[in-house]
């Protein structure tokens, strides 16, 4: 894993929930597809923060693609200075969900990959707190994958209950729903290739595999973060045994 990653962490976080939805797409029984979801945090004031999906989606036609001639815009309605709502800046929730055709596309199986407004106090992470509690209370598979160092523990066991030696820069929970009192903790060190991980699906599914080092290696080709600027520090800084160990592979990197 490349820590300076956080720095773009959106960009990378996007890229890695379409690569984890395509590896998965080819394992799955004919029912189940995967799905990249996405909810918007609505954090207006005095109110309890929610997530809304969006109804509609705008894109934009290639050139040449439209037909029909030349569209004849219908003229505005002027009215009222509308009352305003306070708000602050809206958090983009993005997971892969895998869905049940055959049951009205029931959510079998959620994958969350952890951004740092899931992790640091705020109303983000008070959302993502309900939607995890939901999850399991609904009895959906949930993995959760955390890749980025900065904020605090948010997965569905508690902290205690997992040993030091277990814990890593980079970690990843899995609640299966046949095992509810259970959970699948995999450590991700810094210095070791990330592992490929087990995706629940339905009790008598073969379960599925997610190849993380796979899925965050493409997001750092296909974002060209080879042009990472490495000398910007990093939030948090890296202990120093780690620091050094990136410090020699970046001077290598150097002189090749």
């Amino acid at each position: 894993m490349d820590p300076w990653l956080e720095l773009r962490w959106r960009d990378v976080h996007a890229s890695v929930i379409i690569y984890i939805r395509n590896q998965l797409q080819p394992q799955l029984p004919d029912s189940l597809v995967a799905r990249a979801e996405e909810e918007i945090l609505v954090d207006a004031a005095d109110l309890p923060p929610r997530s809304v999906r969006p109804d509609v989606t705008v894109s934009e036609e290639p050139s040449g693609a439209a037909t029909g001639g030349v569209a004849i815009l219908a003229p505005p309605m002027p009215v009222a200075k509308p009352f305003l709502v306070r708000t602050t800046e809206a958090e983009v929730n993005q997971r892969v969900e895998i869905v049940d055709l055959g049951s009205g596309e029931r959510v079998v199986t959620a994958i969350e990959v952890l951004s740092p407004a899931n992790k640091l106090p705020g109303k983000a992470r008070e959302a993502y707190r309900a939607k995890q509690r939901d999850f399991i209370a609904g009895g959906i598979n949930l993995v959760e994958i955390d890749l980025v160092r900065q904020g605090q523990w948010v997965f569905s066991v508690d902290e205690a209950s997992v040993p030091l030696p277990l814990r890593a820069p980079y970690m990843a929970c899995v609640f299966r729903m046949t095992q509810p009192e259970l959970r699948a903790f995999y450590s991700l060190p810094l210095r070791q290739p990330l592992p490929t991980i087990a995706i629940p699906l339905r009790p008598g599914d073969r379960e599925a595999a997610v190849d993380l080092q796979a899925a965050v290696s493409r997001a750092y080709e296909d974002g060209r973060y080879d042009r990472t600027d490495y000398r910007r520090p990093l939030n948090p800084p890296l202990p120093p045994d780690d620091a050094a160990w990136a410090a020699d592979l970046l001077r290598s990197a150097v002189r090749i």
